[in-house]
């Protein structure tokens, strides 16, 4: 792949939760361009969740660095950190939604807690608006996330996830155990959404290669608590690495 800028860049990033040998994360070493879609791919417990949560500032590093838009997060203060956050969105494995607000107050809530220059009716406004860019419709605004259905909820999660126009959108296995319709309805979702939010870079961590395949543009396997490989589809269709080519064979002729 050519040389591109990096909206994140990950550096010998070492991560134990024992304080001992057994590392979660192993000296991993990775690029991910800006303004694209990347997707990091790899088998169960390999480790993609625990770097999500790293770009997060969710979780410090054992050592090494993580640099978020060009920003060493732990080299920022719990306050910077908490502003910078503004700057990424995240759709959850389960939407993870506020059970006990509406459809609508759910979209407000960051808006609220970090817009706080913006008047009621600004942050209704604009709540309303994501929402309709995650085709969600007005009828449904005034429902308890309870009252909807897997893929509403997802959509729900999304207008929330975009509500401070971030200039990063994070996506935690946003298709597992969704049927094959609902799968392709929020990769579909996770392509238009990239295409308006003008500039900004996609990073979705997933088990499904046919997604990854699909839309991404930019694909890191780990393994090991490593990056295997990192590049094109077009890479991993012709790479000779056995686990590489054992994870394609089997995401494509064995579902």
């Amino acid at each position: 792949m050519g040389t591109f800028e990096s909206a994140i860049r990950i550096k010998s990033l070492r991560k134990s939760f024992d304080g001992g040998r057994d590392f979660v994360l192993n000296g991993l070493n990775l690029d991910i361009p800006k303004g694209m879609i990347t997707v990091l791919i790899g088998y169960s417990g390999t480790g993609k969740s625990v770097l999500l949560k790293h770009i997060l500032g969710l979780l410090k590093p054992t050592s090494g660095v993580v640099e978020v838009l060009g920003k060493d997060l732990w080299s920022m203060s719990d306050e910077e950190l908490v502003k910078f956050r503004c700057k990424l969105g995240v759709l959850f494995q389960h939407a993870a939604l506020f059970d006990d607000m509406t459809v609508l107050e759910n979209v407000c809530f960051p808006l609220r807690e970090h817009r706080r220059d913006l008047s009621p009716a600004t942050i209704v406004d604009t709540a309303v608006k994501k929402l309709q860019m995650s085709g969600m419709e007005e009828k449904h605004f005034a429902k308890l996330p309870g009252e909807l259905s897997g893929g509403m909820r997802k959509r729900v999660g999304l207008a929330r996830a975009l509500a401070l126009d971030p200039e990063i959108i994070l996506y935690d296995e946003p298709t597992t155990g969704l049927d094959p319709i609902l799968t392709e309805m929020v990769d579909n979702l996770i392509l238009e959404t990239h295409r308006h939010q003008k500039g900004s870079t996609s990073v979705i961590v997933s088990h499904d290669l046919f997604a990854a395949f699909r839309i991404g543009e930019h694909i890191a396997m780990l393994d090991k608590g490593k990056v295997l490989l990192s590049g094109t589809v077009d890479d991993f269709l012709k790479s000779d690495v056995d686990l590489v080519k054992r994870f394609v064979d089997k995401g494509f002729y064995k579902k």
